[in-house]
């Protein structure tokens, strides 16, 4: 315990001034996080990110990554990011016949699942800080992530009795899950009061319930990716925290659903 207080405080005091600042200081740190994201999944499937394969998927994260208002860098090449995804799933291909199948179908598509998987997600950590009253977004997710966790880990631990999905995860409870889901309700309605996120109470009380659900939905993937190839951790850059998919992993489908519900 006493090593994950520390590694937070540390990771806590790098990480939240850089959110704060915005700008390219943050675009540049979500690269980096968004790669380490990668080499760590891509590691469960021993591919090296020194590769074939893991330079194409650092290329295509890469070029994933590049913010809407930065999109006529591609503009000079006239390609789009679909036609350029496209092009690497061809070189995935033609390296199989390379490699004679030693590099076969299921690592293409586990490689471009990846880079999508990681990419969705940090790609919206940069569109949702860039947007108008972006900071205020950023700070809510955060906030509803961690009102989530806590809420789940403690209520789970005093009243939970019935597992929610013992085979992907196997601490997890019902009880905890909805005691997260309340927790994030709560927090939701006080920083509405405290902040001018410009939504109405109702309208972010249900968007809360819905990112609180897949949230939770992160984690549980980020659980069931872990067991399926048979790793207690994504990482461990993070001591006592793992990787950093297993600190973001809740966050990579938040974000992108604060777009994809329209609330932003």
């Amino acid at each position: 315990m006493k090593q994950r207080i520390i590694t937070a405080i540390a990771a806590a005091a790098i990480f939240l001034p850089i959110v704060i600042l915005g700008g390219l200081p943050f675009v540049i740190m979500v690269y980096l996080l968004a790669s380490i994201g990668l080499y760590e999944a891509l590691k469960m499937q021993n591919i090296r990110l020194a590769s074939i394969p893991g330079l194409i998927s650092l290329v295509l994260l890469w070029i994933f990554l590049i913010p809407s208002e930065h999109i006529s860098i591609l503009d000079q090449i006239n390609y789009t990011k679909i036609e350029l995804a496209l092009l690497a799933v061809l070189l995935f291909l033609t390296y199989t016949v390379v490699t004679k199948n030693r590099f076969s179908f299921d690592e293409v598509a586990f490689s471009v699942l990846a880079t999508l998987y990681v990419g969705i997600g940090f790609y919206y950590f940069i569109e949702t800080r860039g947007a108008e009253n972006g900071l205020t977004f950023v700070v809510y997710a955060l906030f509803i992530i961690w009102a989530t966790d806590s809420g789940a880990y403690f209520i789970g631990r005093s009243m939970g009795k019935k597992k929610l999905w013992p085979e992907i995860s196997p601490n997890k409870t019902v009880e905890g899950f909805f005691g997260g889901i309340v927790c994030a309700l709560i927090v939701a309605v006080l920083f509405s009061l405290f902040t001018n996120i410009g939504i109405s109470v109702l309208v972010l009380v249900l968007a809360t319930a819905i990112l609180s659900v897949f949230g939770q939905v992160g984690d549980l993937v980020e659980s069931a990716l872990k067991r399926h190839y048979h790793v207690k951790d994504s990482g461990d850059i993070l001591p006592g925290h793992g990787g950093i998919l297993d600190r973001f992993d809740s966050l990579l489908f938040v974000l992108p659903l604060i777009h994809f519900i329209n609330l932003l």
